[in-house]
Parts: structure tokens; C-alpha cells; sequence
């Protein structure tokens, strides 16, 4: 059986899920990763996320957990039946970013986490939403949660991270890409070009939303998100009923 696996971005956990954990178990097996919680490069992440979970997988994921998804994909393509990324990116880091994360690491370092949070509320958040002041909140606490420890081993992970572009042209399972039009960390230029890249891509850009698509817009999410499962339910069927049938011949 198909599992799927929600891969959470940086310092993110359940919560980024929440609203769509309820209809995704109600479809079959799904599983919130805390890969990237417990591993300090994406390399051993995909390597922990491939042990913990047997058989094919479904994966979906924000933000780092894209970038985590292309990572396993790179490792077991065998492995991935379908993967959706929302506002994720398959760059590596530009010089410009590095050097923004390792000033960000130094302030988390000094005990400065909750200045940094603050500043990145609205690159997080389409400017509608960064003035919910239950949504920052839920958002803040989750990253609270991770810790600065955490947040220093992640970004250094991403800035590690290698170039995923040349994996795209061998990505031949169902894929799904999401993006805020709005979203200012991973703008939609990144997702058009993973999606040009791959001829087989849904690419969907959504009106007014920024970069933490599942806490904005989650009934959009969650019927793109259905959608497309039902998609890759039936190619997985059409595909079962084809070897049944080669092997009565």
C-alpha cells in the first residue's frame, strides 16, 4: 500500500498540517515527518525518512520539505510514486542567501531567535494574513517549539544542500507544484521552473496567498491536494491492472 508521507518545512512541524491531516487520513496511511528534526544534512534526513517508512511513498512537501522530497527522490526514485511541492525550490542556495542564513545563525546563536521570527513574519505570510494575529501566533509558537538549535542545523542544511535542477528531466512519477503568487521566500519563478522542467507537472499559482500555503489557504490546498491524489489513485490502478493483465497472457 501507498503511504503518504507530509514532509513539514524549516522548523515546522504537525501544525503546518493540521487542516489537512484530517481528510488525507481519511483517504489511507499518512505520516508527518520529523526527518528533518532529528538529522543535521538533507542526505541523512532522506536517508532516516526512506528507513522509517517501507514501500512506495507519496510525498508532499512545504518549503524545506520540498527541497527534503527532491533529496529522497535523488536517493530512492524507485521508491517515490508521486510528490507534490508547495512553494519549495529545487536551487541550491544563492551567495546572497547564504550569507543572509549565516547572519540569521549568528543572531539565533546570541539568543536572538524571537527578533528574527518577528522580522520574517512578513516574508512568511501574504500581507493579508500577517496582520491574523491568531495565525502569527500559531506560527510563532511552532517555531518556538523547533528552538534555535534546530533553526542553526537546518539552515546550515539547506545552505549545504546540492543543486537539485538536474534531477527534474528524470522525474517521471505524477508531481504537483504549488506556489503562492504572492510567496516572497520561494517566489514563483522557482516553481515554473521545476514545473518546465517536468513534462508531466501540474503547476497551480495561488491569488493572494504568500509562502506558508497549508496555514493560508488550506481548503484550496486540501482540494488541490485531493484532486491530484485521485489522479495518482487511478494511474496507480490503471498501472496494476496492466501488469495483472500481462501476466495472464
Amino acid at each position: 500500500m501507498t503511504t503518504v508521507i507530509l514532509l513539514p518545512g524549516l522548523a515546522s512541524d504537525v501544525t503546518l498540517w493540521r487542516d489537512q491531516l484530517p481528510m488525507l487520513q481519511a483517504r489511507g496511511p499518512v505520516h508527518v515527518t520529523e526527518a528533518h528534526a532529528h538529522f543535521g544534512t538533507l542526505p541523512e534526513m532522506a536517508i532516516g525518512l526512506l528507513a522509517a517508512h517501507d514501500g512506495p511513498l507519496v510525498l508532499i512537501g512545504t518549503s524545506m520539505g520540498g527541497i527534503l522530497a527532491l533529496e529522497v527522490f535523488r536517493q530512492a526514485p524507485q521508491r517515490v510514486r508521486a510528490m507534490a511541492l508547495l512553494g519549495s525550490s529545487a536551487r541550491p542556495d544563492t551567495p546572497e542567501l547564504i550569507a543572509l542564513r549565516t547572519n540569521a545563525i549568528g543572531l539565533f546563536e546570541t539568543g536572538r531567535m524571537d527578533e528574527v521570527l518577528r522580522a520574517n513574519v512578513p516574508f512568511a505570510f501574504h500581507a493579508s494574513k500577517a496582520q491574523d494575529p491568531e495565525l502569527v501566533a500559531d506560527y510563532l509558537a511552532m517555531v518556538r517549539r523547533a528552538g534555535p538549535e534546530q533553526l542553526i542545523r537546518q539552515n546550515r542544511a539547506i545552505m549545504a544542500r546540492a543543486d537539485s535542477r538536474p534531477l527534474l528531466a528524470g522525474l517521471s512519477c505524477p508531481l504537483l507544484v504549488v506556489c503562492g503568487e504572492a510567496d516572497l521566500l520561494t517566489p514563483p519563478e522557482y516553481s515554473r521552473e521545476i514545473a518546465a522542467a517536468v513534462p508531466q507537472a501540474d503547476l497551480v499559482l495561488l491569488p493572494d496567498c504568500g509562502h506558508l500555503l497549508t496555514l493560508e489557504q488550506p481548503q484550496r490546498i486540501n482540494a488541490l491536494l485531493g484532486d491530484w491524489l485521485d489522479r495518482v489513485d487511478a494511474q496507480v490502478n490503471a498501472e496494476a491492472g496492466t501488469r495483472a493483465a500481462a501476466n495472464t497472457r
